[in-house]
């Protein structure tokens, strides 16, 4: 049986192929460029060459492409782009338009598409065919037994007009949890898309047509729960594990009854002093939702008030995500000691095991090969044993 998981991030896109045949550690992996970042190349390549631009397909991340598309109109080059795409750029059509981006329907972008002075770029986060060819160019055949697709983006959701973005996935997330506490609650499969969640449904529509159940998750979750693997970590019953992602920074505080506080704050917008200050409030009880979203976070939610003591142990906080390395830099007054979590020996892939747990409860016919493989108790076999 495999499962091939996909954790798109800012940066990169981090791909595992779960094999129940072989152990994890053996399980063939790509890291790869984000598909935000490959579109993000090709805009700057058409701005270059002072190139008509395209966008059509499905809402995608933005960050570097919706830079590279605005930085394009701003030069004075058409850009042109399909509803749907246009709401990689921002979900108002009034503020894409303002960017000096046009957007046209369906039909107008087939005819203009067909114009060779124009680039046409498609955006979707999610490219099956592409990485199934990637792995076939290595004989590894993504057509047998795969029983499961997951895929990882983060999504804002879509904001009702007046209400703050920040505020709305804040009381998503919060939702989510009070409906089942635990990490893989947010998880879904694609069939069951909250409706406000338009990102998670563009991966879910950009996946039709799948060989396997498609399962879309919320990138830091993902990412916490497959840190939890890591056997330091999970060998405490209490623990705070923070998910230092390119642009959001999540804290989660975690017990044996689940997910007992956490907060979410924009990666760019705190440094090591200013985070530590937030999770010893995250680890006592006492910080506050206005705490973060005043501080133009997402906010914070304390559920436990029994405080968990720092400074038991040899670290005080497990730490992955691609911006870990702030806590070796910007020193603090009374520095927390952090943990680098590596689950299965590999930080980039906390997302993926994240999303193999989660598949665990969302797929019951799939749980026990995958909770024997995360747990390590299967024989160890080689891939020349399968």
């Amino acid at each position: 049986m495999k499962i091939l998981t996909v954790d798109v991030g800012t940066g990169t896109q981090d791909i595992f192929l779960f094999d129940s045949g072989l152990d994890v550690e053996n399980g063939f992996k790509l890291v790869l460029p984000s598909p935000t970042m490959m579109i993000y190349r090709r805009i700057k390549d058409a701005t270059r060459l002072r190139t008509p631009l395209l966008l059509t397909g499905k809402l995608m991340g933005g960050g570097p492409s919706a830079w590279a598309a605005r930085d394009h109109a701003a030069a004075g080059f058409p850009v042109y782009a399909t509803p749907e795409a246009a709401k990689t750029l921002d979900d108002d059509p009034a503020r894409v338009e303002a960017m000096g981006v046009k957007i046209i329907s369906e039909d107008e972008a087939h005819t203009l598409g067909r114009k060779s002075h124009i680039e046409r770029v498609e955006l979707r986060d999610f490219d099956f065919p592409l990485i199934a060819e990637t792995f076939a160019r290595f004989d590894v055949s993504l057509e047998d037994d795969l029983a499961a697709v997951c895929v990882a983006v983060f999504d804002h959701g879509d904001a009702p007009p007046g209400v703050s973005d920040r505020q709305f996935r804040f009381d998503y997330l919060d939702g989510r949890l009070r409906a089942r506490n635990a990490l893989s609650s947010f998880a879904c499969l694609a069939g069951e898309v909250p409706p406000v969640m338009t990102r998670l449904q563009a991966v879910a529509d950009s996946a039709a047509g799948l060989p396997a159940p498609l399962l879309v998750m919320d990138t830091a979750p993902a990412a916490i729960l497959g840190a939890g693997f890591d056997p330091q970590v999970a060998a405490r019953p209490r623990k705070i594990i923070v998910n230092l992602g390119n642009f959001h920074c999540l804290a989660f505080r975690l017990g044996e009854a689940g997910i007992e506080a956490f907060f979410e704050h924009h990666t760019g917008e705190v440094n090591r002093p200013k985070l530590e200050k937030y999770i010893r409030a995250l680890a006592d009880g006492s910080l506050s939702h206005q705490d973060i979203f005043e501080d133009d976070g997402h906010g914070a939610l304390v559920y436990e008030k029994t405080p968990l003591e720092m400074g038991q142990g040899d670290w005080d906080i497990a730490v992955t995500g691609p911006r870990r390395a702030m806590f070796l830099r910007d020193p603090s007054p009374a520095p927390l000691r952090p943990y680098f979590a590596v689950p299965f020996g590999d930080m980039m892939l906390s997302g993926n095991f994240g999303m193999l747990a989660a598949a665990a409860d969302l797929l019951p016919e799939l749980a026990e090969p995958i909770r024997t493989r995360l747990a390590g108790s299967a024989p160890v076999r080689a891939p020349w044993e399968e």
